[in-house]
């Protein structure tokens, strides 16, 4: 049975904005499953998102204290429509970023991670898929802040697609 899933990180509400954007808000409320991929900053965001998520996975990121460290683990692991995936925060340099992935998650079909705030797709030469999806709320360096969304379905990953957010102002 197909699994649609949206993948988020680094979204550091109320930080860098007061809320996420209406259009990812309506991703998360119809997706089967969100994955975050840490630096949610407040657990405020990780109880909304609990409520308006059909199911969530997470990990606590480098800005993430206190209670987000009690709820989420560093690592989290699950199957979703066959496919076996792997959640970080950081995994280090883009540099060498495939091949110490693979080596250090070889039972995993894709890895999610956050932290750049650069979205980013490729594949290591096992065939460990790497995923990250950027930011929605800080986009740094990048035109637009980003998420991904994507069907799991029979072992395999399809229909990913990075989805470009409106620029937004900081909140202050």
């Amino acid at each position: 049975m197909p699994v649609s899933v949206v993948f988020i990180s680094d979204t550091h509400v109320p930080n860098r904005a007061r809320d996420l954007p209406h259009s990812l808000w309506t991703a998360i409320e119809a997706a089967d499953v969100v994955v975050h991929a840490g630096d949610w900053v407040d657990v405020a965001l990780l109880d909304e998102i609990e409520g308006r998520a059909g199911r969530l996975v997470g990990v606590f990121g480098n800005n993430d204290h206190g209670a987000l460290r009690e709820r989420l683990p560093e690592v989290a692991r699950v199957e979703l429509g066959g496919v076996r995936f792997a959640v970080v925060h950081e995994t280090g340099d883009a540099a060498g970023r495939e091949r110490r992935c693979a080596q250090r998650f070889p039972d995993v079909d894709v890895l999610v991670f956050g932290h750049s705030h650069i979205p980013w797709d490729t594949t290591a030469d096992s065939g460990l898929r790497l995923l990250n999806p950027g930011s929605p709320t800080d986009r740094r360096r990048q035109p637009h802040g980003t998420y991904l969304t994507a069907v799991a379905d029979a072992g395999r990953l399809a229909e990913v697609t990075l989805h470009a957010l409106p620029v937004r102002r900081p909140a202050r």
